[in-house]
């Protein structure tokens, strides 16, 4: 399989259209690409209340949208669910036997897609129709052998394991573990100390200790955990 990730700008689509005019992103939770329509699960993140209102009429009102369920909304977050009519970049995509193979993410205008490709040739002609039509960037671009996205595949628990490791954190634990580990604090001998770090954060020496154990403990828990799960 061959995966490509591309920066792209699409306006027949409502959250790419409503991102560009609003201070909003839009990460999709579950996508079920059809020939005709999309249904997408999604989560907004607007910068205010006000922005996020404003956002979910300009989705809802799109004229691709053919359904919309709102779930929740707190705050400036709300869950939703859509169902989108195929935009013309992707309807190129499918056109060239390509799929969605991750989630989506769209702000200021732009869209991050991440969609898969079974033949090399395939690739390059979609990426060339794409090109008459549309403005993007490729980003990425992997070439996955069957026994490599065998392995991958059976170790997706492992590697949700560490993202939601990663979610346990609190906002001090994880800037403090981001601190340690680019001012050199892990490295041998030490570029930092506990002294600089709580130096940078304005806080006592003890302070910034007890947040980086809270950290750690908390990622080598789950990095042993994952461990276990990895096939």
């Amino acid at each position: 399989m061959i995966n490509v990730s591309m920066e792209m700008e699409q306006y027949d689509c409502p959250f790419v259209h409503a991102s560009d005019s609003h201070d909003v992103a839009f990460s999709s939770v579950h996508c079920e690409a059809g020939d005709d329509q999309t249904e997408v699960r999604m989560v907004a993140e607007a910068a205010d209340r006000g922005a996020l209102e404003t956002s979910l009429e300009s989705v809802q009102t799109h004229a691709e949208v053919a359904e919309y369920e709102l779930f929740s909304k707190v705050d400036n977050v709300a869950k939703f669910r859509t169902v989108v009519g195929s935009t013309a970049a992707m309807r190129t995509v499918r056109d060239h036997d390509g799929y969605v193979t991750g989630p989506f993410f769209a702000e200021g205008g732009t869209e991050t897609w991440h969609v898969g490709f079974d033949e090399r040739a395939r690739v390059d002609d979609a990426l060339a129709a794409l090109e008459r039509s549309h403005e993007f960037d490729v980003v990425g671009r992997d070439d996955t052998d069957d026994a490599s996205l065998h392995r991958l595949v059976q170790n997706a628990g492992a590697a949700m394991t560490l993202i939601e490791g990663a979610k346990d954190l609190s906002d001090v634990e994880r800037e403090t573990l981001e601190a340690a580990v680019s001012d050199g604090y892990y490295e041998s001998p030490r570029d930092a100390t506990l002294g600089t770090l709580a130096d940078r954060f304005g806080v006592s020496k003890p302070a910034v200790s007890k947040n980086l154990r809270r950290g750690e403990q908390k990622m080598i828990q789950r990095v042993i955990d994952a461990l276990n799960d990895i096939e």
